[in-house]
């Protein structure tokens, strides 16, 4: 009996000061804004974050993300969960970016035409025209172009994660006939994301852009809201716009990528190990992801002829003649300022 009472008695003290340990780490993190939920989390040394992405679960870019995911809560023996929420479920593009900003989310991955909508250089990649191949592009993004666009991100309180994900050239579709030189645009209703740059392009081919968020697209197009669109092959695909669409012009008006962002403050949060171990993971399936994303493009012509879909090539040239004089490349030179732009052309070659 004794032995029970001194153990119990010794038990005490231990468990007070456990309880006061978790107060402390609560008070803590509760100063610096963090929901409860992983207040309690870090409290027990674990980690529980969310992605949003619009782009459906089939997408190359939401299965990478999923892939990675398993990878760092495998390795991590469970002290990292990141669930990926495709689809658009929890919100739109614009919603999970205010989200994320306000912590809301932790992650969301989306495209640099929404990100420039907050930080402008952080869209630079995406100006017409601007990459001829992908042998150019991986040079620039994964170079000083790259480099100069997520230091971008910290002045929005925000922290890209690993290597951007390839989201393609943009080609466009039509319902009602194949775009083959600029006044085809002219005066063509089409659905743009929520992008300044994008909206500006087309308004510089005489076309009439319109923002529909991606999960109401299929609808618009069908609905003739919107005439045409622009997206990659593989949003085509995965959106089934096919359905709604018979004509695809390769116009290859630009190139853009996923990067999945984070909160600064949940992110810095985290323990140095486990931040490591999610970049390396994320960076390892962005590059597997980028292979993918390619072998399906070239797969996906084929695909889509077979359901229904009229493929014609394009060239570019009159196209960029007519954004030149249209002053779209002036405009935005001095939008992203000198020193970004020297970075593009270091690339892209002479644009002005």
């Amino acid at each position: 009996m004794q032995d029970s009472q001194t153990t119990h008695a010794n038990a005490a003290p231990a468990d007070g000061s456990r309880r006061r340990d978790v107060l402390k780490k609560l008070a803590a993190v509760a100063a610096s804004t963090l929901a409860p939920g992983a207040v309690l989390a870090q409290a027990a040394g674990k980690f529980h974050l969310k992605i949003a992405i619009s782009l459906p679960e089939s997408h190359p870019t939401s299965a990478a993300l999923k892939a990675a995911c398993a990878d760092i809560l495998k390795e991590s023996g469970g002290r990292l969960t990141i669930d990926v929420y495709p689809n658009g479920q929890l919100g739109s593009d614009t919603d999970t970016v205010s989200q994320v900003r306000s912590g809301a989310i932790d992650f969301v991955c989306t495209a640099g035409t929404i990100w420039g909508n907050l930080v402008p250089v952080t869209s630079i990649n995406t100006i017409a025209f601007a990459f001829p191949d992908y042998a150019t592009v991986w040079k620039a993004m994964d170079g000083d172009l790259g480099a100069h666009i997520r230091t971008a991100f910290d002045k929005i309180n925000l922290v890209p994660v690993g290597k951007v994900f390839d989201h393609g050239f943009r080609q466009t579709t039509t319902a009602s006939k194949p775009i083959v030189e600029p006044k085809d645009l002219v005066g063509m209703k089409i659905r743009v994301p929520a992008s300044q740059i994008l909206t500006s392009l087309f308004k510089g081919l005489d076309a009439s852009p319109a923002t529909v968020p991606i999960g109401e697209l299929y609808t618009a197009l069908q609905t003739k809201v919107v005439d045409g669109q622009e997206n990659s092959l593989p949003t085509i695909d995965a959106s089934k716009l096919y359905e709604v669409q018979k004509y695809c012009s390769y116009t290859s008006h630009m190139w853009d990528c996923f990067t999945l962002v984070g909160n600064k403050r949940i992110w810095n949060a985290m323990p140095e190990d486990l931040r490591a171990l999610a970049t390396r993971n994320f960076d390892a399936h962005a590059l597997k992801q980028r292979a993918a994303h390619d072998a399906l493009t070239v797969s996906l012509e084929t695909k889509l002829k077979g359901l229904g879909m009229q493929f014609n090539k394009v060239d570019v040239r009159p196209f960029r003649q007519v954004l030149a004089k249209s002053g779209f490349y002036v405009e935005w030179q001095k939008k992203f300022g000198p020193e970004a732009w020297a970075l593009l052309e270091k690339y892209s070659g002479k644009l002005v």
